[in-house]
């Protein structure tokens, strides 16, 4: 049709001015756009607001090398992954979000120069994941948790008194900082549900509302950002290690997932267990039957098998069960208690997976159990570790993960051969640079190592 090849461009750099007011009247001065990479590590270029729409036209450039950058400044070169080459970080304007005095963020996808997704951009492949869920008419939602450690300044603990989980005192000597991180998340658009100090010391969880899965991961990586400036106000730091400190309580990053198709939730208004309907538990199904697969990305990193142990409640059980904190899928029915329906937890995940990543992998694999109709498993109602149909143990240690991983047609067909090279790659290096140390000495190194 005439003229409609002129008014679309006219019309986006008349969007984009009007964004650029937008963010001026409140105060922005540069803005970021960041990808996370396979080693979990947020990484960022910024622009002066005036080039906003460079950044979703033409993208900032990086190399390919980012893909493989290291949780140190190590860089774990492949035989498809060198020196040469140039990629784009590309922004859409109006994702941005205000996350601190003069700087707004927002998420990258990672492309080649014509604007299509590189092989290697996580959030690309998350949204294949989420389309591929449409295509089969299914409605997904994502919720995720993340759980913190509160630092001093030098790294050390933040306090050094008594410690009271989930303790009014401990979360009231927090008080101005929980205050802020409630203020900025929501300045931010950030949808927080929950805020509180856990069991471990000082040790935070903030809980965020499900919504479609590319947001869901969008939003971990904003609430870490987030988090991560409101504790410099007040003069602490904030640690996504697995594990901060040996011998202290592991933080997880805990992804709930919820699927729904014409007919209604297929984790609710069944015959099955809990009402648990057949493609819903064909879903858990898939999870589970994957999770040896797919243990490399959840939790692959040179300290997760610190966390990873039963007794932690880190599921680090192959199995599922209601309410059970042990098994690596707690289900979560729909009952009162529970606003956004039935849900499956996978809790096995720590800080260090990409979430962009690990939520492809969840819902991949409950999509590959639909599709295979795979009959959901026997429930383990009680800890794990005692039950008489004991699950089989999951491949913590971290050679064993990345061997898993790496040899795992599954992960192939679910992640890309590409992705699986590149994430296999940076956590080798992880072990080959960290894997004699000490647990203290890996926890010191890495404390800060997924911190934004």
């Amino acid at each position: 049709m005439p003229g409609v090849s002129d008014a679309g461009p006219q019309s986006d750099e008349s969007a984009t001015d009007r964004r650029i007011e937008e963010l001026r009247a409140k105060g922005v001065e540069i803005v970021a756009g960041s990808i996370t990479d396979p080693a979990g590590v947020t990484r960022a270029k910024y622009i002066p607001l005036r080039r906003l729409g460079d950044f979703q036209r033409s993208g900032m450039g990086v190399s390919p090398s980012w893909s493989v950058f290291c949780v140190d400044t190590g860089i774990a070169f492949t035989p498809t992954i060198g020196v040469s080459g140039d990629l784009r970080i590309r922004i859409d304007p109006n994702d941005a979000a205000v996350i601190d005095d003069g700087i707004a963020w927002a998420p990258g996808n990672l492309t080649d120069q014509a604007g299509d997704p590189a092989p290697l951009c996580l959030r690309s492949l998350l949204q294949a994941a989420e389309n591929a869920a449409a295509a089969r008419g299914l409605t997904v939602r994502v919720g995720a948790e993340l759980e913190c450690t509160m630092l001093a300044p030098d790294g050390s603990p933040a306090s050094t008194e008594p410690w009271s989980p989930y303790g009014i005192r401990t979360s009231l000597d927090r008080s101005a900082f929980l205050v802020d991180l409630a203020a900025t998340a929501e300045r931010a658009g950030l949808r927080v549900e929950q805020i509180h100090t856990e069991y471990g010391h000082d040790q935070l969880e903030v809980s965020l509302a499900p919504t479609t899965p590319v947001a869901a991961a969008d939003a971990v990586i904003l609430t870490r950002i987030v988090l991560g400036r409101a504790a410099a106000r007040h003069g602490l730091r904030i640690s996504f290690a697995p594990v901060a400190f040996e011998g202290g309580a592991g933080n997880g990053a805990h992804l709930h997932l919820s699927l729904a198709d014409e007919q209604g939730p297929l984790l609710s208004g069944g015959d099955g267990p809990y009402g648990i309907r057949p493609a819903g538990g064909a879903a858990i199904a898939g999870v589970i039957d994957t999770l040896p697969d797919l243990i490399g990305v959840y939790a692959g990193s040179a300290l997760s098998a610190l966390r990873l142990k039963p007794g932690n409640w880190a599921g680090a059980a192959a199995c599922w069960g209601l309410e059970n904190r042990e098994a690596a899928v707690r289900f979560i029915a729909a009952t009162a208690g529970s606003p956004h329906g039935a849900n499956a937890e996978l809790k096995l995940i720590d800080p260090s997976a990409n979430p962009y990543l690990a939520a492809a992998a969840f819902l991949n694999s409950a999509l590959r159990g639909i599709d295979r109709q795979l009959e959901l498993p026997a429930e383990i109602p009680e800890n794990p570790s005692q039950s008489a149909g004991t699950p089989p143990p999951l491949p913590t240690d971290q050679r064993a993960a990345i061997e898993a991983t790496e040899k795992s047609a599954v992960a192939a067909e679910l992640l890309t051969p590409e992705v699986v090279e590149a994430l296999v790659a940076v956590r080798r290096y992880e072990l080959n640079t960290f894997g004699d140390r000490s647990p203290a000495e890996i926890t010191q190194a890495l404390r800060l190592a997924w911190s934004c």
